[in-house]
């Protein structure tokens, strides 16, 4: 019993031990209060002195010299049986009192437990499956009434979510369209026979670079828009090895351009997964891209792809600086990048690694991101395992 007292005092505050310390109280008060009341009626009938039976004369000395004894007798057993029946009210309450809280904590645990429910059930629920409901069952009560409410809530997400996810795929597609219209009519300016200034041809240039951002990150905002729908194109058996080897071989170029060293971890043709081509391609692409663009020049990379377990893993590593590990959890979501959290600074958009993790999670997959202790960057990427079939090349 004393091992259960320590739990519950090393317990946090929470409903549930509150519940438990107020049923406890609460049937500590009603036993003393039913104590106090039995101890006061006990006491009471035992100051009542009995009635004496009329004695003869001759007698009467004698008869109440007996009298005294019994009578003295008998109010010493009262009082040892008082004070017994005091002392084991006392202890039958110290133990009902522990008996108490414990049946109070089950109790409380037992009302609280669609409370568990609920906040479990709410924890799973994030951006990527608002679709999920609570659906709690039973009677309309306060708990019934308080997970409708969350659902209702949920769906209410859901909408949102969906309508920014179609505005975003909408908008980029609606932009794409005068984009092309101002690379053609960029074209004919400069396909003019007359000669043209050296300031305008470098200034069509550097539109031509410009535009060329941009309808990357158009591109991008669509992928990502795809990938956050669920919609999973030219879904197939794909092997991740051949997919980074195929990478780095077209990346030749800028690794050379940067004396960079590229350390095989391993990279099998072992890692197999179920996926969509055209996006994993995106993903691997996008990874490689990263290992490359930020890194320093004379630099290394290391890439790993291997199976474990049921799991396909992708592991690209690279040196540098010591990052911190709280702004390296925040590259997964759009627009963050190390030191800067806005586009049009630095390299890249800001949208790499978060196609990366939302590709990942379409696939029912996850993305590691971890500063090394060493310095530089661990991005591992896990995908569901799948066995190899005859004649994919993937």
């Amino acid at each position: 019993m004393m091992p259960m007292l320590r739990r519950l005092a090393l317990t946090t505050r929470t409903v549930r031990l509150r519940f438990t310390a107020l049923y406890g109280v609460l049937f500590l008060l009603s036993g003393a209060g039913l104590l106090v009341i039995t101890n006061l009626v006990t006491l009471g009938q035992s100051h009542v002195a009995p009635a004496l039976p009329p004695v003869e004369q001759h007698t009467l000395a004698a008869t109440q010299e007996r009298i005294s004894r019994l009578q003295a007798q008998l109010l010493e057993m009262e009082e040892t049986q008082t004070r017994q029946l005091l002392i084991g009210s006392v202890v039958a309450l110290a133990v009902m009192a522990m008996v108490s809280l414990v049946l109070g904590r089950i109790v409380a645990g037992r009302v609280l437990r669609p409370l568990r429910t609920i906040t479990a059930a709410t924890r799973r629920i994030s951006a990527e499956n608002l679709h999920e409901r609570l659906a709690v069952p039973g009677p309309t009560d306060e708990v019934k009434d308080l997970a409708d409410t969350i659902d209702g809530l949920l769906e209410r997400l859901e909408d949102s979510f969906a309508a920014q996810r179609r505005f975003v795929a909408n908008a980029s597609h609606e932009l794409r369209t005068p984009l092309a219209t101002m690379r053609a009519r960029l074209d004919v300016a400069v396909a003019k026979p007359e000669p043209i200034p050296a300031q305008t041809m470098a200034l069509a240039d550097r539109l031509r670079t410009e535009l060329d951002q941009i309808d990357r990150l158009l591109e991008s905002f669509l992928t990502l828009a795809r990938t956050q729908h669920g919609a999973l194109p030219d879904r197939a058996t794909i092997s991740l090895g051949r997919m980074v080897s195929a990478a780095l071989d077209a990346r030749a170029a800028d690794i050379t351009a940067r004396s960079l060293t590229v350390h095989d971890g391993g990279i099998h043709d072992s890692a197999w997964t179920q996926a969509s081509h055209t996006l994993v391609s995106r993903m691997v692409d996008n990874v490689i891209d990263n290992a490359v663009t930020h890194n320093h020049d004379g630099g290394w990379i290391r890439v790993t792809a291997t199976a474990a377990d049921a799991s396909a893993l992708l592991i690209v590593e690279t040196g540098g600086r010591v990052l911190d590990q709280e702004q390296v959890a925040r590259l997964a979501q759009p627009f963050q990048r190390l030191g800067v959290d806005r586009t049009g600074s630095g390299n890249g958009s800001g949208l790499g690694l978060s196609i990366v993790a939302a590709i990942a999670t379409a696939h029912g997959g996850s993305v590691d991101l971890h500063a090394r202790a060493e310095g530089g960057l661990r991005v591992t990427i896990s995908l569901p395992l799948t066995t190899a079939q005859t004649g994919v090349t993937a």
